[in-house]
Formats: C-alpha cells, structure tokens, sequence
C-alpha cells in the first residue's frame, strides 16, 4: 500500500536532491506545485531540520494549509526511534493542527481540515 493506493500524491523529495542548495530549493518548489496542504509527518528532531522548515515556509508563502501528522509511535524495525517529535512552530503559529497518525480515513479528515483553514 503506498501514497496512492490511500488516494494521496506523494511530493517526497528523494536523497539524491542534496547536491546542491539551489536543486533542493527548486525541487521543493516544484513538489508544491499543485498541492493546496502540505502534510509535515512529524518524527523526534523534525523542527531543526534546514529543508522542512524551508517547505513549510514556501507551502505557507503559496497559502497552502499545513498539518502536522506525529508518527513518533510508528517505529522502523531497522531504525526503532519512538521519542516524540516536537511540532515546528510555523503549524500552530500560522492557525493549523497536529494530530498522531491513527488511520488513513482520519489523515484524509486532517488534510480537508487543513484545507478549509487555508481557505482552499
């Protein structure tokens, strides 16, 4: 089951991406490209990294909603790491939610939510 067997496109950006600064910024920028919400999956030290927050800036810039979805208690196997992830300010600052991952129908209700806040 992937992003789109639950009815989601998938604008991840890959790891290849970190050649440059000026690829990673277009790269983001054309992911936003066609989204009204941008998702921030939410896993511990997510606030401090350099490319989220670039996303969630640009995502708020087009007016795009943002939600925060905590995954903290969905552990990898081979990277089992369950502390929580603190939410990046710009979510709630900017009148937006968090919310732990339960199911894909409550992502879905989280995302239209975000939407509506947006005025989108």
């Amino acid at each position: 089951m992937g992003a789109s067997a639950a009815g989601f496109t998938d604008r991840s950006l890959w790891e290849d991406a970190k050649k440059s600064e000026t690829r990673i910024k277009k790269m983001i920028d054309d992911a936003l490209k066609g989204t009204s919400v941008t998702v921030v999956c939410i896993t511990h030290g997510i606030s401090n990294r350099e490319w989220i927050n670039y996303e969630m800036d640009q995502s708020l810039e087009r007016g795009n909603g943002l939600v925060g979805i905590q995954l903290h208690h969905l552990t990898d196997p081979s990277f089992p790491d369950d502390r929580v992830g603190a939410a990046p300010t710009q979510i709630a600052k900017n009148g937006f939610k968090t919310y732990k991952y339960s199911n894909k129908e409550n992502l879905a209700k989280h995302i239209e939510e975000a939407a509506k806040l947006a005025g989108r």
